[in-house]
Order: structure tokens, then C-alpha cells, then sequence
């Protein structure tokens, strides 16, 4: 094909083999696209990223060995210029915003890939950035809350893990009033009714992960 320098050449990287041939087969019938490599886990991609050089990576953030997200930061590291759109099932906002500011040019739920992704392809290739709707949404909803401290994030956690407020406290070496002073400040910047609660909008929004 003649025009094979003018195609935008992409490293599709998710664990899941069917969505890789989903993307293959999205990126098949465009004339201005090529799938140039593929890779099941972070390590792979960095690996896939150094032999190919492609214009645009699809990442996937949830994959074992290494995730999404420390392939970014080494792939940025290393390319600076590198071009990256985050696929992922997970709408939730500081998630969305870690992957934002590692430098994610796009964040794209994987529910909407056949609407959104080859839009997404061109336009980050054209150097602009996009956003999927919904999370877009997430994030302007939860712009203004004051975020979790580290330390909050640390009792949010095991509080997930289902540890007690005693049990938070031997782990953590902190008494255990100033741990339900903790679990008091998380509901009330989660705006959860209790800890169960606020261990589900903490997984749902990305602030922990299990």
C-alpha cells in the first residue's frame, strides 16, 4: 500500500486476548490506521513500545505482572513523546485523574471502545486530548471535594479489607480514637453513611484498589 507512511501505526496492551481482537478488528477496515504490535501485560509493553515505536499505545490500566499505569510512566520516561489512550472498565474519577497526570493523552471506558476509540485514535494523534463522556462527567462531579490524605487512603484501604478500627490501629501503631477521628473526616469527605459505604466509593472511584 502506498500510502503505508501516512498510517497511524498503534501497540494495542490488554490482558485480554478478545478485546485485543476486538481492536484489531475496529482498526482492520480504517485505511488510515495499523496495528502494529499487541502485548498481554505491562512488561511486554515497555518491551513492544522500544521495538516498534508506534504512534499510538492502547493501554489497558488492570493487567497482572505490571500495570497499566507503571508501563506509562516507564514508556513516558524513556519516549517523552509517547502518544497514550487509557482503556479501562473503570469510570472512577482518581483513577482517571492518576492516569491524566501521568500523561494519558485519552481515558476511554472499554463499554464505549466502538464508539469512541478510533475518534480517539485520530484526534490524539492529531495532539489533542479527549475524555469519555461518563468519566468526564465523574470528574467534574467530584472536582471540588477535598481528596483523601495518604493516611486516610491507608485506613480507607484495610477498612475495605474488613480490619476494625482497633485493627487499623495495631497496624497503623496509632490509637484508636485517632483512627475513628479518620474514619470520621473519610465519611464525611466521601459522603458515605458508613464504612461499608465508604469502602464501595472508594473502590468505585478509583482511591483503592483490592
Amino acid at each position: 500500500m502506498s500510502d503505508d507512511s501516512k498510517q497511524i501505526r498503534i501497540l494495542a496492551v490488554d490482558d485480554h486476548p478478545l478485546l485485543r481482537q476486538g481492536i484489531a478488528g475496529l482498526i482492520a477496515d480504517e485505511a488510515d490506521m495499523t496495528l502494529v504490535a499487541e502485548a498481554a501485560n505491562g512488561r511486554e509493553a515497555i518491551q513492544q513500545f522500544r521495538t516498534h515505536r508506534p504512534d499510538i499505545t492502547l493501554m489497558d490500566l488492570q493487567m497482572p505482572e505490571m500495570s497499566g499505569l507503571d508501563a506509562m510512566v516507564a514508556i513516558l520516561g524513556e519516549f517523552p513523546d509517547a502518544r497514550i489512550i487509557v482503556l479501562t472498565t473503570y469510570s472512577g474519577d482518581v483513577q482517571a485523574l492518576r492516569a491524566i497526570k501521568a500523561g494519558a493523552r485519552a481515558y476511554l471506558l472499554k463499554n464505549s471502545l466502538h464508539k469512541e476509540l478510533l475518534g480517539a485514535i485520530r484526534a490524539v494523534h492529531a495532539g489533542r486530548k479527549t475524555l469519555s463522556a461518563e468519566v468526564s462527567f465523574q470528574l467534574a462531579e467530584h472536582s471540588a471535594e477535598e481528596s483523601l490524605s495518604a493516611a486516610e487512603v491507608r485506613v480507607l484501604r484495610l477498612i475495605a479489607e474488613g480490619h476494625s478500627n482497633k485493627e487499623i490501629a495495631a497496624l497503623l501503631s496509632m490509637t484508636e480514637d485517632a483512627v475513628k477521628g479518620q474514619v470520621r473526616s473519610i465519611l464525611s469527605k466521601l459522603g458515605a453513611s458508613d464504612r461499608t459505604h465508604a469502602a464501595m466509593i472508594g473502590l468505585k472511584r478509583g482511591i483503592i484498589e483490592l
